[in-house]
């Protein structure tokens, strides 16, 4: 048996710019970071050659080809897992429409297992460069690149997408006082609704020309967050995300909502410097930026929402438990 933890992920700034449509022209870039929230995939060799899934529902098959879950059926056969195992996936989080790239952060940690299973050793920038190729490719999803790199190298990253599809990764580090100080500034509420982001995100695609100054903008968004991390300038994160917030809003239908508007001017009422709805939009959680001083206020006016505590991840995904003992 081995198992897998992959972590979700926020994003500060810079989001939409990671969809190949519009990087492979423009170019693209993020700012983001994991969080201690994670997926779980778990492995386990079967007596007989039989395939057993195990998620929201259960799969029995005979052949890889067979399984119905498009994610598990590429990955398997990525690696080379075509029979005798049982594959479990548990998450901290709801695993679809959350907001906090819980699909791609499966992948990579399908991918991680069942690489693992075969003592095979990856390295994060295969994990994510394959996860792309699975979710992009094979499955034709329409999304971008941000989840799979955060998932696979974990931390506080800045990503640039580059016109000739190479993906760059600058960690963002931080000593232990001041990952404690951004911590306390970050609260995550849920805005009590998941979506698929497939329809968002298709019409994003569609209007890319036009949004061309407003993708822009939220690239050099992402740069200014940049700096602000490095520079430990907390104070600017708040802005800098209700900014980048302001303009995703334009995008496209559907990516904000009444509900969550009437969310979001409550938190900024109450005290908060900033925020986002996190993923593509519609529903999931809204990431808020608040000085510690001021958040007994901002807790109590959101108290009818359901927050997610949280603190950033360092790592990226990790085997966790091989059947030899935990590592």
């Amino acid at each position: 048996m081995i198992i897998s933890q992959t972590p979700l992920r926020v994003s500060f700034a810079g989001g939409g710019t990671d969809i190949p449509s519009y990087y492979l022209k423009h170019g693209g870039a993020v700012t983001g970071a994991a969080i201690n929230k994670y997926m779980y995939v778990i492995v386990s060799r079967r007596f007989d050659n039989k395939i057993y899934v195990n998620y929201s529902r259960k799969e029995i098959v005979d052949d890889v080809r067979q399984v119905q879950h498009e994610l598990v059926r590429e990955a398997m056969l990525r690696c080379g897992v075509l029979s005798g195992v049982e594959v479990t996936m548990l998450a901290d989080v709801p695993s679809e429409g959350s907001g906090l790239g819980s699909s791609s952060c499966l992948t990579v940690g399908l991918l991680h297992a069942l690489y693992g299973f075969r003592g095979e050793l990856v390295t994060a920038e295969t994990l994510a460069r394959e996860a792309c190729e699975i979710e992009l490719g094979a499955c034709g999803k329409p999304i971008g690149k941000q989840d799979q790199y955060l998932a696979a190298y974990g931390g506080l990253c800045y990503i640039e997408f580059q016109q000739d599809d190479a993906v760059a990764i600058e960690r963002i580090c931080l000593d232990l006082e001041s990952f404690r100080q951004l911590n306390a500034r970050l609260l995550l509420y849920y805005t009590g609704r998941t979506r698929s982001a497939s329809a968002i995100l298709h019409e994003q695609e569609k209007r890319i020309a036009e949004n061309g100054s407003h993708l822009r903008d939220l690239k050099e968004l992402a740069l200014k967050a940049r700096l602000a991390l490095r520079n430990e300038s907390f104070p600017e994160l708040g802005p800098i995300m209700h900014q980048g917030w302001m303009i995703k809003r334009q995008l496209g239908p559907g990516i904000s909502t009444s509900d969550i508007e009437e969310m979001y001017c409550r938190a900024l009422r109450a005290g908060a410097s900033g925020g986002k709805i996190t993923g593509a939009g519609g529903g999931g959680f809204l990431l808020l930026v608040c000085d510690p001083e001021r958040q007994r206020g901002l807790r109590e006016a959101m108290n009818d929402y359901r927050d997610l505590p949280i603190s950033l991840e360092p790592h990226g995904s990790r085997i966790i438990f091989r059947s030899d003992g935990w590592l």
